[in-house]
Order: structure tokens, then sequence, then C-alpha cells
């Protein structure tokens, strides 16, 4: 099976840019390069939490993963779905703790033993929101302070 997933996720851009930008309050709109947005509020009356956004993040890294392991398994997908559920310390850092992940799957072909075996080539091996988790990321800040007036 690692032979047939040879060509899976083989061209992959290392750089990736977006941009994040104060819209009110505590509203941020996030754009990628190629225009896509993403809202985060911390009220979330205008977008979602940051914290939902990595789950949700997460949970569409694994769907595309699975529905493509499935599909070179010769599975002919009907339907799919996710329920994902995050939780999160109450005290700073408000970290998730555990993250379940519950996937509804129908289709042709589609077997416990495949579906299983999907997700955990995801979730070892391809599924980079996952393995960009871990706590040896680094995560470097650069400030830029522009004067007023």
């Amino acid at each position: 099976m690692t032979e047939a997933l040879d060509d899976y996720k083989k061209e992959v851009e290392e750089g990736m840019t977006a941009s994040l930008e104060w819209q009110q309050d505590l509203v941020f709109s996030a754009t990628t390069r190629r225009g896509y947005d993403l809202d985060f509020d911390a009220d979330i009356q205008m977008g979602c939490m940051p914290v939902e956004g990595v789950l949700m993040s997460l949970a569409g890294c694994m769907a595309i993963d699975v529905v493509a392991i499935l599909k070179k398994m010769r599975c002919e997908i009907e339907s799919f779905r996710m329920e994902i559920k995050g939780q999160r310390n109450r005290t700073p850092p408000q970290r998730l703790r555990s993250i379940k992940l519950t996937l509804h799957i129908k289709g042709n072909g589609v077997t416990e033993e495949k579906a299983a075996r999907a997700v955990n080539l995801s979730r070892e091996t391809y599924c980079s929101v996952r393995h960009s988790l871990r706590e040896d990321i680094e995560v470097e800040t650069d400030l830029r302070i522009e004067s007023c007036g």
C-alpha cells in the first residue's frame, strides 16, 4: 500500500504566506495569498475563535488525506462527514489538551479495515496540520512598529 501512495502529497509548497488584519474590537481577518479569508473574533460574533480554526484545519487536513487514500484503495466515496470535539485547559495557556474526530464515511468498497488504515496513514504520516501541532515547532516573532502621524 505504501508504494501506491508514493505520489500522494509529492508536490508541496515549502513556503507559505498569509496576512492578518485587525478589523475592529477583537476581530481579525486572515487572508491566504490566494485570497481566501477566515475571520477570527474573540466574542464569536463575526468569526470563529482561533482554536476553532485549529480544530477545523486539523479536520480538513485529515479529511483530505482519508478521502484521497480511500480513493487510492479504489473506494467510491458517496458521503463523508466529520464531527470535531476539542477540550481545552480552563486557565492559560488555554491550549487544546484533547481532540476527538468522529468520521462518518459512506461508499462502495469502504470497509472498517480500509478506513482505519486511511485514518492511521493520515494521522501518522501525511497530515501536516497534525504534525504541526507538535511542541517542538519553532515559532518566531518579528516586531515592526509604525509611528502615528
